[in-house]
């Protein structure tokens, strides 16, 4: 897609949107940079973590790579359907759940995605961290440190900065995937690997569901990075450029996770990252992985970063009634959350593989339920005709507080409670089923099921057409200087 030249000529280093709507004047970007950024996101060492879980709890290796497969394009999906939104709207994906929660309703799920960030950006913290520490030979805790300072200075430069760095983590990633995948295989006999057929519902549907779970906790933040498209992208165009991304990106960390795990005759778990760079060698190589691997998180560690910026402000605008947020506000939000991951990752560190495996499914109950009454609602319900003006307006067309959006999660989280199977807790039904848990798949399918037939019949009024608000000062003015640009091309 052409970008206008006005645009694309005036290039603020720091964001100076926030949550609130971006005007036409301000929109810019390509769609390959949706594909760029969620590869980049996702070419990344908790990714490779993720797919070696599979193995360590137990799979095989062949039925793994597999069930990982069919999670990437389940969950998937479900991510893309979110980024599709972004260029329609021009807003953050949280405010948008205002329509089917009310202004302060949506305040719920936030706070549960809020948690969700924290926990992935301490968790990704704590592997950056041991790569740093091994690159600059200083403790973990040292190294823990560093990587949460320069996740604090890209969070703070916003969308232009995380653009550009999702580009550069993607080349970088790249070569040194190619270069480990070739290591790997030059090492260990793929062949005999994948020869040894162990089939095992409870181990399957454990690998769809830990790839499945890292694709849909993409969806409460990724139409903040597809929100500056031109409105008139498509949506077709930004599903496939978003979601392929994701999905080719996770799937092939994933795979060399598989592998390494497999190969590593019980050397992985609580090594990851030391383990994952010894594959490549040692020394300056060594090094280069080091930095590869700490470079990689830079990326989805700032989106978690950023995200739970976004969902804090968009949780104190619901209630003050208003959208702006300034840039020194930006900064303390930061710190704050920064800081809390920081703190989680300096305490957690030495425990991290089984709390992480635990922490990622067991968010499956929370978010699903919201990304099946977000998609029903805008494709089928409301058919993308939201009063974006109302969604900062308690005494709007939104109201306060949806009762039926509220129920429908509620009811969304508790129908999972009986198959759900992790450490925090084990439902009921769980050892009927052959210890499979299938909570996700029942929290996606049934609450969109009842919200769908509710909505139908009791819905508040819907608008005819998309109500944008009225763009006042917003056209670009070539050369002016500040916060007077317009925000840059990703």
């Amino acid at each position: 897609m052409a970008v206008n030249t006005d645009r694309a000529g005036n290039k603020p280093l720091i964001e100076r949107r926030s949550i609130d709507y971006i005007p036409e004047a301000e929109r810019h970007g390509r769609l390959f940079s949706q594909f760029t950024l969620w590869m980049g996101a996702n070419l990344q060492i908790t990714a490779i973590v993720t797919g070696a879980l599979a193995v360590v709890l137990g799979g095989d290796v062949f039925w793994s790579l597999i069930g990982l497969l069919i999670g990437q394009l389940l969950g998937g999906g479900v991510m893309a359907l979110h980024a599709a939104q972004g260029p329609k709207l021009g807003l953050p994906q949280m405010i948008s759940s205002r329509v089917q929660f009310g202004v302060y309703g949506a305040a719920i799920p936030i706070v549960l995605v809020c948690l969700m960030y924290l926990g992935f950006t301490a968790t990704g913290t704590v592997l950056s961290g041991q790569a740093l520490g091994q690159l600059f030979n200083v403790s973990d805790s040292v190294g823990i440190l560093i990587f949460a300072s320069v996740i604090v200075l890209v969070t703070v430069l916003g969308y232009r900065v995380i653009h550009w760095i999702g580009r550069v983590a993607s080349v970088i990633g790249v070569i040194a995937f190619v270069f480990l995948f070739w290591r790997l295989m030059s090492q260990t006999d793929v062949g005999a690997l994948l020869q040894i057929r162990h089939f095992s519902w409870s181990s399957f549907l454990l690998a769809v569901s830990l790839a499945a779970s890292w694709q849909i906790a993409f969806g409460p933040y990724v139409a903040d990075y597809s929100r500056y498209l031109p409105s008139n992208t498509s949506a077709v165009k930004t599903f496939f450029a978003a979601g392929a991304g994701s999905v080719v990106g996770a799937q092939v960390a994933m795979i060399l996770g598989v592998f390494a795990a497999a190969s590593s005759n019980g050397q992985f778990a609580g090594h990851e990252v030391a383990y994952i760079v010894g594959l490549g060698g040692t020394g300056a190589t060594a090094a280069l992985l080091y930095f590869s691997i700490a470079f990689g998180k830079v990326t989805i560690s700032t989106l978690n970063s950023y995200g739970s910026f976004m969902c804090i402000a968009t949780i104190i605008s619901g209630f003050k009634g208003h959208l702006t947020v300034t840039r020194m506000q930006r900064l303390v939000f930061v710190l704050v959350i920064v800081g809390a991951a920081t703190l989680i990752a300096l305490l957690g560190q030495h425990s991290f593989l089984g709390a992480f495996k635990s922490f990622i499914l067991f968010l499956l109950a929370f978010f699903t339920p919201w990304s099946a009454i977000n998609l029903v609602d805008y494709y089928c319900i409301t058919r993308e005709r939201y009063d974006v003006p109302a969604l900062a307006d308690p005494n709007g067309r939104y109201g306060r507080w949806n009762l039926l959006g509220i129920s429908v999660y509620v009811f969304g989280v508790l129908v999972q409670l009986p198959f759900i199977s992790t450490k925090f807790y084990t439902g009921p039904l769980v050892a009927a089923l052959g210890d499979v848990d299938i909570s996700w798949i029942i929290g996606l399918v049934l609450p969109a099921a009842v919200y769908y037939v509710c909505a139908k019949k009791w819905h508040s009024a819907v608008p005819d057409q998309l109500i944008l608000p009225v763009e006042q000062n917003s056209v670009v003015q070539p050369k002016t200087s500040g916060a007077g640009r317009a925000a840059a091309q990703a």
